[in-house]
């Protein structure tokens, strides 16, 4: 069965407090934790379950420790002053993150490119900004349009395209239950929004395989 594809176009509306300092760490997790176990009916004492609100806890901090990343520190740790003027690309970008909705994962690619005006930036530094991003409590559709306004009010290019490609468990395996759907969406900035050259460019190149690259 072939995959469905759902094509989301998000407006490239400035995402609030994109640069936003690093967040402060709220309370324990873990009792939490155990009083959920005990509300579903569990035990939370039976020995498979001891060490579980502390596991949960622990898992929590990872996967949500973008809101103590500092993304303004990330790029401009990064920015240098080069001669270059075409489309850098990175694309295939992994990308984990929670359903804001239900906590549940989803996952997939994103691809990042920008035109510069007078500073690049570090190529490291693209997937450690959707790193920042994604390890949140998040929607796909907002995650795309930070990307694009963290890199566009960092660097100031002529232009910033974002295209993410992902999978959704809260579509998978509860509510509709779709197991072959992607949910793609964009946001296009500067000359990528103005020039259909310039976008149909971007999203020949990040559909492209390179040979010895997979």
């Amino acid at each position: 069965m072939a995959d469905r594809k759902r094509a989301r176009r998000v407006r490239p509306v400035r995402a609030s407090a994109a640069l936003r300092g690093p967040a402060e760490l709220g309370g324990d997790i873990a009792p939490h934790v155990r009083a959920v176990l005990a509300a579903i009916g569990e035990d939370p004492d039976r020995e498979g379950l001891l060490k579980t609100p502390e596991r949960v806890e622990k898992a929590f901090r990872f996967l949500t420790k973008g809101y103590r990343e500092d993304v303004r520190a990330i790029l401009n740790s990064a920015l240098f002053s080069v001669c270059y003027d075409e489309m850098v690309v990175v694309k295939d970008i992994e990308v984990f993150s929670l359903c804001e909705h239900h906590l549940l994962p989803w996952f997939g690619k994103a691809h990042v490119a920008y035109i510069p005006k007078e500073k690049v930036v570090g190529l490291s530094k693209i997937p450690r900004l959707v790193d920042a991003f994604a390890r949140r409590l998040q929607v796909q559709e907002r995650l795309t349009v930070q990307i694009a306004h963290a890199l566009q009010d960092a660097i100031r290019p002529r232009g910033v395209g974002v295209v993410i490609e992902a999978m959704h468990l809260c579509m998978i395996m509860r509510g509709v239950e779709k197991q072959n759907s992607v949910a793609v969406t964009s946001c296009m900035l500067g000359g990528f929004r103005d020039q259909l050259q310039t976008r149909e460019e971007f999203l020949s190149l990040i559909k492209k395989k390179h040979d010895g690259l997979g």
